[in-house]
């Protein structure tokens, strides 16, 4: 984990094509008081942050971020109030890389679409 103690994944199946995630955002992680102090937010890279390793875990392999082709934010993610997320990613391998494609929730809002390309 990057981010040590951020999030902890609280339910999963992880296969080589597919994550089905839910995980537990850390509310009381320091980067909540730097972004931003009395109004927190999830920093957007370290949702993509989490793809990435829920990706890692499903594939066994050490990747890193290639390219985004598409990430939408479409809600604030807030630690305190809206701490836990679903995470399904899609994943295509091709080659040495692989394609992820998905979304985040918590509860019924969308918070995040993304399209990304990771390689090993």
């Amino acid at each position: 984990m990057l981010i040590p103690d951020f999030y902890t994944v609280l339910q999963s199946n992880l296969t080589e094509t597919q994550v089905d995630a839910q995980i537990k955002l850390n509310a009381q992680h320091p980067i909540f008081q730097g972004h931003f102090p009395d109004n927190p937010v999830t920093p957007g890279v370290c949702m993509l942050q989490i793809c990435k390793e829920l990706t890692e875990t499903a594939t066994n392999k050490s990747l890193k971020i290639s390219s985004c082709k598409n990430v939408k934010f479409t809600a604030l993610i807030n630690p305190f109030t809206d701490p836990e997320l679903q995470i399904n990613l899609a994943i295509k391998s091709e080659s040495s890389s692989y394609k992820i494609s998905g979304t985040a929730y918590f509860g019924d809002t969308l918070a995040i679409k993304i399209s990304a390309l990771l390689t090993a």
